[in-house]
């Protein structure tokens, strides 16, 4: 069989062939049953590098263009939706992709989905310092509730970051370890 992928960023065990990818694609669709951003499908498959993402692109064009996927514009993103006959084909079909390969992607999806809701409910903001430094304040919000509110000091714009995206990926572990710290009698 051709091999007429590219293979960079690819892991051992990952995608190489467009039919599989697009597969995947409409298999993520149909199990999460709920539109997903371009951004978030590739996002999804470079976490655990399952596919590249050129490939991705181009699986996810296909699909649009042949009619599997719809594609809108919504807000700035485009967001892709499978249609109600590529979720029947790919409940037929599915278990032809690894099993490895459909939980490594529905785990990365629900990771980077609640990253994204997290970063929706939550608010970072950055002050620099006059003598140096930023204070990073962390925000999380239940609907129009301020929930937690806490600011810390960091050196650098390197540690933005770190703090940033640790505070996207455990905005709920860090609000329960505070409030059982500060609750504990």
């Amino acid at each position: 069989m051709e091999n007429n992928t590219f293979s960079e960023g690819i892991a051992p065990g990952g995608l190489r062939e467009q039919p599989e990818i697009k597969l995947l694609v409409c298999y993520l669709l149909k199990t999460l049953d709920k539109p997903l951003t371009r951004t978030q499908i590739n996002e999804i498959l470079q976490e655990y590098r399952i596919a590249n993402y050129f490939e991705v692109n181009g699986a996810i064009s296909e699909l649009v263009c042949g009619g599997q996927v719809s594609s809108e514009i919504v807000d700035g993103d485009e967001l892709i939706t499978i249609t109600s006959k590529s979720r029947i084909d790919v409940s037929r079909i599915e278990r032809s992709l690894p099993r490895s390969i459909r939980e490594k992607a529905v785990n990365a999806a629900l990771k980077i989905l609640k990253r994204d809701r997290i970063k929706k409910e939550s608010n970072v903001q950055v002050q620099k310092l006059e003598q140096g430094g930023y204070h990073v304040s962390l925000e999380v919000f239940d609907m129009d509730t301020e929930l937690l509110k806490i600011t810390v000091y960091v050196a650098d714009e390197r540690q933005i970051e770190i703090v940033k995206e640790n505070f996207y990926n455990n905005a709920v572990s860090i609000y329960s370890d505070v409030i059982s710290s500060l609750t504990v009698e």
